[in-house]
């Protein structure tokens, strides 16, 4: 197990304390440490429910529900051509939603993985006009497909983009590209995920024809489109500090609490869980990767059919189906994980600065979830790829200290297509390439990571004592939902607690510690994903770094710590 850093946030100042009228010290600490640091905008923060957008503040959207609300009137046929993963797929299935309510002549179209790989490609776009499309509606993708929409173009499409991904040095010339990144796009939110900048194009189709008369045939309200946005928003890892998501994705929990999209329903019963007892966490360990099973290993239009069935029956069908898919999946994973290990053993022991390997047998669908893997395992930036006969498919993870996708623009010249985030990105290289790409890359990370300590870190909120844990503070805790990127659950350390009994292991090669731990009179059991190496030779004392969470069980409740890290008491860290 890698040695984390344990980094303890800065006690916000006594005087302040006093200031957050109405909530526990704790809770006061965390909203400081996520940057409220007047008790007005933390209040502000806990207690939005609702944020007036104008979504035709963003760029290119009032051009582009003109050019819908045309193609609706002359009964033009509109693709929405999505990507495969679940925020491609929400975005698809709500736009598809969104467009058949207006009785459009709609039809949807998503890249095969495996054969086309992601966003825009000539072929596809070639095929759509031969089938009649005028009008093209990208959604989380296109922002960098300069080349597809001149030929898109060429052949009698008119192109609508909506992307959220990071600008390129060319923007394409679209009919309007609406992408909130631009740099002379005035809307304020610049980190949506591709179905939040989705669902702004149709609350403003939505709002242009209550006003104009084109209005939908049948029901439907910006609401119901919410589950859809918080699912792709959490899916997509998007940053929930930010309010305008933090808003989106608390109404579209509310909306999935009720249950009123059979899909979702399906899915959730499939996979054992309760609709009321939803939350982020459930989007991204059980809704998500289900999702994004589809497009891994099969058609991603799956997930959409699943998302837009409107009988049980239909959406039980396609909910097992998902849960299959998700099960070899995760079977794939391991054993591709396993080859990996293998391969690069001996350069893991040289430090080398980036990770680069793959092997042709690997499911394209699964490469990004190994490097994923690896960067976790390891603190590295990682590169896997598979490959044809001709070129080679390639998924990347990185971690803080290193932009992969900036360094992907300074290795552009070797690359079919690219893109992503700072932290994740994909690529499409010609053979002949790879070994000169793999050399550039691992300079690239060499010199901007060269004499930095690679090591992950923990931000820690607080540290707090087992008498302060309780079941009102976690009550309180409840107000920061819904938790996630750039708004995680609240993180404590205890020290000096001690280990009572003898912990044991659980899970698939017994990965996981069960323990109880005591300090004081107090006694809660803890369960420590991912860290059962430790019950070898665990300390009688500890320090421990933990999440404080209602574990329910046969109707009975009761506190539980979710460890994330452990020390020998005494240790700093």
């Amino acid at each position: 197990m890698l040695t984390k850093k344990w980094q303890l946030a800065d006690p916000m100042p006594r005087e302040l304390v006093r200031r957050y009228k109405g909530m526990s010290a704790i809770l006061a600490q965390v909203l400081y440490n996520r940057g409220f640091h007047t008790p007005e905008e933390a209040i502000k923060f806990l207690s939005t429910r609702k944020l007036a957008r104008n979504p035709f503040q963003m760029k290119g959207i009032s051009q582009a529900v003109s050019r819908i609300r045309q193609a609706i009137k002359n009964k033009e046929r509109i693709a929405v051509y999505g990507d495969y993963d679940a925020d491609g797929v929400t975005s698809t299935a709500l736009m598809l939603q969104i467009l058949r309510a207006f009785d459009a002549d709609v039809i949807a179209y998503i890249p095969n993985r495996f054969a086309e790989g992601y966003g825009l490609n000539i072929p596809a776009l070639e095929g759509l006009a031969s089938k009649g499309v005028k009008l093209v509606i990208t959604v989380d993708c296109g922002i960098r497909s300069v080349e597809e929409v001149e030929a898109g173009k060429a052949a009698g499409l008119d192109m609508i983009i909506t992307d959220h991904h990071s600008i390129g040095p060319e923007i394409p010339n679209a009919l309007p590209v609406i992408n909130p990144k631009q740099e002379d796009c005035p809307y304020p939110e610049k980190m949506l995920a591709g179905v939040g900048v989705a669902f702004r194009l149709a609350q403003a189709l939505l709002r242009a024809s209550a006003q104009n008369g084109l209005r939908p045939r049948r029901p439907i309200v910006e609401q119901d489109l919410l589950d859809l946005v918080a699912i792709g928003t959490v899916a997509d890892v998007m940053p929930l500090n930010h309010l305008e998501n933090r808003v989106l994705v608390r109404a579209g929990l509310e909306v999935i609490r009720r249950t009123n999209r059979p899909g979702i329903k399906a899915l959730l019963k499939t996979a054992g869980a309760k609709p009321e007892n939803v939350d982020a966490t459930t989007i991204g360990f059980i809704i998500g990767p289900r999702i994004n099973a589809a497009g891994r290993l099969d058609s991603a239009m799956l997930a959409v059919d699943l998302l837009l069935a409107e009988s049980e029956e239909e959406a039980t069908q396609k909910a097992q189906e998902l849960n299959d898919l998700n099960q070899r999946r995760q079977k794939f994973t391991r054993e591709a994980r396993a080859l990996i290990d293998a391969q690069i053993a001996d350069e893991l022991e040289h430090g080398l600065p980036l990770i680069f390997a793959g092997d042709d047998s690997l499911p394209e669908g699964i490469v990004g979830l190994v490097a994923g893997r690896l960067t976790e395992a390891h603190y590295r930036p990682s590169v896997i790829y598979t490959r044809d006969e001709r070129e080679a498919r390639a998924s990347c993870r990185s971690i803080p200290e290193f932009d992969i996708t900036h360094a992907l623009d300074q290795c552009a010249g070797l690359l079919t297509k690219h893109g992503g985030h700072s932290l994740a990105a994909g690529f499409t290289v010609p053979n002949e390439n790879l070994p000169v790409l793999q050399e550039r890359l691992t300079a690239l990370a060499a010199e901007v990571l060269s004499g930095q300590i690679l090591q992950p870190s923990i931000h820690i909120d607080c540290e707090v004592n087992f008498r302060q844990l309780t079941y009102a503070l976690i009550d309180e805790l409840r107000q920061l939902e819904p938790t996630g990127h750039g708004n995680p659950a609240p993180l404590f350390i205890t020290r000096n607690v001690e280990v009572i009994g003898e912990p044991r292991t659980v899970g698939q090669d017994n990965r996981h510690i069960k323990l109880t731990l005591g300090q004081g009179n107090s006694r809660i059991d803890a369960i420590g994903f991912r860290l059962g190496d430790w019950a070898k030779d665990i300390p009688n004392f500890i320090d421990i770094a933990y999440y404080l969470e209602l574990n329910q069980w046969n109707g009975r409740k009761s506190l539980q710590l979710n460890l994330q890290d452990i020390r020998p008491a005494g240790e700093m860290g």
